[in-house]
């Protein structure tokens, strides 16, 4: 990809770009999109609110890279159990399941790395509907998922939910 190609050079600290949003207890933020990259990877930030649990899933096609910025998240990735606190990398590679969320008082802040970048059109259909949620909020996210190679799993949810005191990613 040529440099004339890209349409900007950098992003600035607090600049959102597109369809940035926080609904349900996470936010996501778009920095770098795959239209950039060539499709090699897209950047988003992620503000975790506190005692919040995203659900867990698995990629078919995408991996994740995460580096905590602020607070503390801890994740799930198959088996495995991990605290991570600024400046970690936690890796999420596609074909494994997996959850991340605060169990802190705090707001969590991290960066992702999603490669490729495909899975940024997830997160700008996931605010849409995130922005108008009702009953059957967690059945249209699990087809919305499905639609982006992504499967979603009720597995581990309550485990989690009561051993960090969380609620699921949407709510009250």
């Amino acid at each position: 990809m040529a440099i004339a190609e890209i349409t900007q050079l950098t992003v600035e600290p607090g600049e959102n770009r597109g369809k940035s949003f926080h609904e349900g207890g996470m936010s996501v933020l778009f920095k770098i999109f795959g239209s950039e990259t060539g499709g090699a990877l897209a950047v988003v930030e992620h503000a975790v609110d506190p005692h919040r649990l995203i659900p867990p899933h698995t990629h078919s096609d995408v991996d994740e890279y995460s580096y905590v910025i602020e607070g503390e998240i801890g994740a799930r990735i198959g088996d495995r159990v991990v605290s991570a606190g600024p400046g970690t990398y936690v890796l999420k590679p596609r074909g494994i399941m997996h959850t991340f969320w605060n169990a802190t008082d705090k707001p969590a802040r991290i960066l992702e790395i999603l490669s490729p970048a495909k899975f940024e059109k997830f997160f700008e259909a996931m605010g849409d509907l995130m922005k108008q949620p009702g009953p059957d909020t967690p059945q249209k996210l699990a087809e919305l998922a499905a639609a982006h190679q992504n499967v979603l799993s009720m597995d581990w949810v309550e485990e989690l939910k009561s051993t960090y005191k969380l609620k699921l990613l949407g709510e009250p």
